[in-house]
């Protein structure tokens, strides 16, 4: 490959136009202080992909309330002051090395492991999570049962986000993603077997995905015209990596066309660590990517091995998706659009990097073991 791969060519995403369609995952990363506070490591951390050449970074889960929104315990947030000013650092530094931050929010819903504010966990339905908790993020054993949430809880879940977006705006951000994925609380609500309720946010996917709808449509009522919202989408889980939505493209098409109508300026599908094209595939063909594109018109961001040149240049020429998102390969290689650009090799990602914690720290520890 060499620098005419479609990768490289610029993309608009709202009012940003962007030198590539290389964009960096969310990744959580449980590196702020205790009470949520991002540091100025997370600062050097994401200008580093900046300056590495990805025009976009989308930062990891932050939790949008002092409720029930937490999911780990060194999650930042975006709900006090402090927040804000620690995160003004983050983006002060990205702007400076040339890249456009949004902030992803993320509320953690049943899949909460570690948060300060509450033991209790909140969700559709009082249906217990599959599987357990994760110990790369501090958590052990089954998830525990959640309640099912009133219809305060989603006003408070719905002002909570939108509260957050403003933050962002306050903090330098250039946009939020909402996310409603890979089986955190708006996923949950989209999942038909942890959504079991029968008022409006239960049954079909139209309802299914109304809450979804109803946070975006609620940030973009708060932050500026210009300011770009995404929404992050999945079928899998980091709790189940089988799932697949039951009436596949149809209900792509209705959960795009939902938050498109409510304001999304974007759409991400994840892969939740998984092959794009094994987590995208529909039955009949399509891929989620695509359809998603199609019904909506957005720019759609595409995941899941986006650093293998030859897969992203058939995603891209395919029509399936508009820019990429690449998440471990990142970490590897923070210079990686570089590297495209060069036909330069790969590093490979080392798993050691965030093995035993998915922490800045075991990162800096690791390259120190590196260089001997």
């Amino acid at each position: 490959m060499s620098t005419s791969h479609p990768a490289l060519s610029p993309v608009r995403i709202g009012k940003h136009e962007l030198s590539s369609r290389y964009a960096v995952a969310p990744m959580t990363r449980v590196s702020a202080t205790p009470d949520g506070v991002p540091t100025p490591e997370m600062a050097e951390y994401y200008a580093e992909f900046a300056a590495g050449g990805f025009p976009l970074v989308i930062t990891e889960g932050v939790y949008p309330d002092a409720a029930h929104s937490q999911g780990y315990l060194n999650q930042p947030g975006l709900v006090t002051a402090d927040h804000v000013d620690g995160w003004r650092a983050v983006t002060g530094a990205v702007h400076a090395a040339g890249g456009v931050i949004i902030a992803q929010l993320m509320h953690a819903g049943a899949l909460s492991q570690g948060n300060p504010h509450t033991s209790e966990r909140i969700a559709p339905s009082a249906v217990r999570p599959r599987g357990e908790m994760m110990p790369e993020y501090g958590g052990r054993g089954p998830w525990p049962v959640p309640r099912e949430m009133s219809a305060r809880d989603i006003a408070d879940v719905v002002a909570g986000f939108a509260a957050a977006a403003r933050n962002a705006v306050a903090a330098g951000f250039d946009g939020v993603e909402v996310h409603a994925a890979n089986g955190y609380l708006l996923d949950q609500f989209i999942t038909d077997y942890t959504n079991l309720r029968t008022d409006s946010y239960g049954g079909p996917m139209h309802d299914r995905v109304r809450l979804a709808a109803e946070v975006t449509h609620a940030i973009k009522a708060v932050v500026p015209a210009d300011f770009v919202v995404g929404v992050r989408l999945s079928q899998t889980k980091v709790n189940d990596f089988t799932y697949r939505w039951p009436d596949g493209e149809r209900d792509a098409e209705t959960v795009s066309a939902e938050l498109a109508a409510n304001g999304a300026d974007y759409l991400h599908i994840a892969s939740e660590g998984r092959n794009w094209l094994d987590t995208a595939r529909l039955a009949g063909g399509r891929t989620i990517t695509s359809v998603a594109r199609v019904a909506t018109g957005l720019p759609v961001i595409a995941n899941g091995g986006m650093h293998d040149v030859v897969l992203a240049e058939r995603v891209l020429g395919e029509g399936h998706a508009d820019l990429l998102s690449v998440a471990r390969a990142a970490l590897a290689n923070p210079d990686l659009p570089h590297r495209v650009a060069k036909d330069a090799e790969l590093d490979r990602f080392d798993h050691g990097m965030l093995d035993p914690e998915v922490t800045l720290a075991n990162v800096r520890r690791w390259r120190e073991g590196e260089r001997g």
